[in-house]
């Protein structure tokens, strides 16, 4: 084996200067052999507790027999996850966004510590993708992602169901259309088995985004979690993790501004999360590449919506595997001019080359729309300004909502009290729901608001309110929503200063949010506001409040 193919590993496994670290290896059962191989890191999400991860080190345990194949000695490890189906609706949420960074030093701080020469992460839930790359770029070691893998649907009376199925059933309990016994056989339905959430939510919207960029094999983001495709990829990882090594291409020789304007070009076409801007800023970031909330407004203007997927579509991300995969939408995407081909990835090859050789989208397919009949012609993601959002905020514009929508405020400090004036009726047609004190430093965390949208969904408020937060969506809300509002309140935003009955304006058209109140009545209401103090006094949440960044930064931690 050529030592230079042991860049890092080298150190440890065979330098006389190290006796205490190879006496450690080989109490680990490395062999002598093992030791003079290059070193890989297998690093899955793996707990028990959450259909997206119950299967990843099963899918490891795979990788790394691919891998040892290939003469390489694979070394399996483990990060954390959050699930954020569990916690959302509870004060467990606030560690969601937080466990992406978690998972991003822990990563870093395996691998530093114990110089693997190469990485393979394998993700399930939402965090833990951005997580991984965000690890991978920070390391630049010849590295790759496994997606875990998309969730089958549910079924019940001839009902498809998901993830989202009971938040939204549990809101038609309230609003008297369904009842308790429906409710909880939606609730034993929707999720029949391993994989992630199985629209197009954060997770799927995250591996789709990822492969765009060149850092996944092609099919990985949209191979279910289950089955002969994902075992395929599986075995096919030891190759390609050997070409990574001989090549020593990393991820910043892959990552460059034309791969994030792929990877937001196909977040727009499948109709993807709003988290997607949050995670995107913040690889981009952490891999110095110049890539703001203006390049998104930009992108977003000019890529049509195609794909008639969820939460306001009709089909899931198992129905993209069966006319062809992420890799036939990008083909066709490369078609119509809406991707840069030249990109390399981890195959060594360019998009475009690795698309030649693969299969179009299915003949009479009607899960993706042509160019010429998209489902909408402008992206869903818009950046609004305004007074409201003067850092900027995040709405998701399907063109089922309208593009405008004003009312009047009802004002909640937290999610909770939100969820009450819902059910007990104090949310009414007409009213923008206002949510704050969610933001990544508020609350802190920046919790997901699937719950209240959920709950005004299941409540038939759709299209009569809108709700707007500093907090974050769920990939799998849908509604006129406006989330990532900054400066967020704790930081003084217009967002702390609005009041019941003041009139709100969201335009889409415009790209802007406003109160309409007069600059007296702003600088009389900021002369009695007082910040709040924060809402931990410890620990990871309290680390994490004191150094995050704003979302129009991607909510960063390493500024």
């Amino acid at each position: 084996m050529s030592q230079n193919l042991k860049k890092y590993s080298s150190l440890v496994s065979t330098s006389d200067t190290q006796p205490g670290s190879q006496a450690m290896l080989y109490g680990a059962g490395l062999t002598e052999q093992d030791m003079l191989q290059p070193f890989v890191g297998i690093v899955s999400n793996w707990y028990e507790g959450n259909p997206c991860n119950r299967h990843l080190r099963t899918l490891a345990a795979d990788i790394r027999k691919s891998v040892r194949q290939e003469g390489l000695t694979g070394l399996e490890f483990n990060t954390i996850g959050v699930s954020d189906g569990i916690s959302n609706g509870t004060e467990g949420m606030r560690y969601s966004l937080v466990s992406r960074e978690i998972i991003a030093d822990s990563i870093e701080a395996v691998m530093g510590a114990h110089y693997y020469d190469a990485l393979v992460t394998i993700p399930g839930c939402d965090k833990n993708m951005p997580g991984s790359v965000m690890a991978m770029i920070r390391l630049n070691r010849p590295s790759l992602m496994v997606y875990g893998g998309t969730i089958a649907t549910g079924h019940w009376q001839g009902r498809t169901l998901d993830i989202v199925s009971p938040f939204e059933a549990h809101g038609k309990k309230y609003a008297g259309e369904i009842t308790a016994e429906e409710v909880q056989a939606i609730i034993r339905h929707a999720c029949p088995g391993a994989g992630a959430c199985g629209g197009m939510y954060t997770a799927n919207t995250m591996s789709s985004a990822i492969e765009a960029l060149g850092l996944s094999l092609p099919y990985s983001a949209s191979n279910p979690a289950v089955g002969e495709a994902k075992e395929k990829e599986c075995a096919s990882i030891g190759p390609a993790m050997r070409l990574l090594l001989e090549k020593d291409l990393k991820p910043l020789d892959l990552l460059t501004r034309e791969s994030f304007e792929n990877a937001l070009r196909l977040v727009t076409v499948l109709g993807g999360s709003t988290n997607a801007v949050l995670h995107l800023l913040a690889i981009a970031r952490t891999a110095r590449i110049p890539f703001t909330l203006n390049d998104i407004r930009e992108i977003s203007r000019k890529t049509p919506v195609l794909a008639d997927l969820k939460p306001s579509g009709k089909y899931h991300m198992e129905n993209v595997h069966e006319v062809g995969g992420v890799p036939a939408v990008m083909k066709y995407m490369l078609s119509e001019k809406l991707l840069h081909g030249d990109c390399l990835t981890v195959t060594g090859k360019t998009i475009a080359e690795n698309l030649a050789a693969l299969p179009s989208l299915t003949e009479g397919q009607t899960v993706v729309s042509p160019v010429s009949n998209p489902i909408q012609a402008i992206g869903h993601l818009r950046i609004l300004g305004g007074n409201l959002a003067e850092g900027g905020a995040v709405a998701k514009i399907t063109g089922k909502e309208g593009q405008k929508f004003e009312g009047m405020a009802i004002v909640f400090d937290n999610e909770f009290d939100c969820i009450d004036g819902i059910r007990g009726g104090a949310v009414k047609a007409g009213h923008v729901v206002v949510i704050r004190y969610e933001g990544p430093k508020g609350a802190p965390g920046m919790p997901e608001m699937l719950v209240p949208t959920s709950a005004i969904m299941g409540k038939g408020l759709g299209t009569s309110v809108a709700l707007i937060t500093d907090g974050r969506f769920s990939g799998g809300t849908h509604g006129f929503v406006v989330g990532h509002v900054t400066p967020e309140a704790y930081d003084g935003g217009l967002i702390a200063l609005v009041q019941n009955g003041d009139r709100i304006t969201i335009d889409a058209e415009n790209n802007e949010l406003v109160a309409h109140l007069t600059e007296a009545e702003i600088a009389e209401r900021r002369k009695a506001w007082v910040q709040p103090a924060l809402k931990v006094k410890q620990g990871v949440l309290y680390k994490y409040a004191k150094q995050v960044s704003s979302a129009s930064d991607g909510c960063v931690t390493d500024l």
